[in-house]
């Protein structure tokens, strides 16, 4: 499988203060990482400096050679990042459908395709960003994403704070986007053993370094490895 990105010794942060400590992975076409960490250990961080939200201070980033870090975060949008922050960032005061328009470039995934996939988005289609509930915001955020149709997905905690049936219906969607669509994502949860499941690889970080790299399926098989890693093995 060809390789999508490669990150080499990143360093990085928020003006003189640096949080990522020479961390390199790589990442194959269709494949998904699951980013982990305890809370803290810089893995918001991460997605937002390839996303070009930090201030980096060494190292590179290339997405199908392209080279990301010398990029501001529009340009990289332009060249396959689709981002979908904490904050969702959808735009409140304009409807569903003009969040998605708004923002589309040609490709595979449109609205309708979008429409498909999150129905409830489909029946909302004419509401405002404000009308929508946590975890419609949520789906109306990985749609926006999707219709830019980007590289590389990269989804910071999409479950938090989400009632279970919402969750799972999540789940489903990112599975499928990324399974059988053969999207690569970059996924960071709170909830491991659920992103674990539906994941190619894995890496943990500690105080912005990468203190474990593996198959996310041995990781989701090893209980006592993933609570010393994490302080949780669920």
């Amino acid at each position: 499988m060809s390789e999508l990105l490669r990150v080499e010794n990143l360093s990085a942060g928020y003006g003189e203060a640096v949080v990522l400590h020479e961390v390199s992975f790589a990442l194959g076409q269709g494949e998904t990482l699951a980013l982990l960490g305890r809370n803290g250990t810089g893995k918001t961080t991460l997605i937002n400096t390839l996303a070009g939200a930090t201030r980096q201070h060494a190292g590179s980033i290339a997405l199908a050679g392209v080279a990301l870090h010398r990029l501001p975060s529009h340009e990289r949008a332009q060249a396959g990042i689709g981002w979908v922050p904490q904050e969702r960032n959808i735009f409140k005061s304009l409807t569903v459908h003009e969040n998605l328009t708004a923002v589309a470039r040609p490709g595979a995934w449109t609205p309708q395709r979008v429409y498909e996939m999150f129905p409830r988005l489909a029946e909302r289609k004419a509401n405002l960003g404000t009308q929508l509930s946590g975890g419609e915001q949520q789906m109306l955020a990985m749609g926006r994403a999707l219709v830019v149709n980007p590289k590389l997905l990269l989804l910071d905690e999409p479950l938090e704070g989400l009632a279970p049936i919402i969750v799972s219906e999540l789940l489903r969607a990112i599975a499928r986007i990324t399974r059988e669509e053969g999207l690569s994502a970059i996924i960071v949860e709170q909830h491991p053993l659920a992103i674990l499941d539906i994941s190619h690889s894995a890496i943990v970080l500690d105080h912005g370094t990468v203190v474990h790299a593996d198959a996310a399926q041995r990781l989701r098989n090893d209980p006592a490895l993933l609570d010393r890693l994490l302080g949780v093995a669920r």
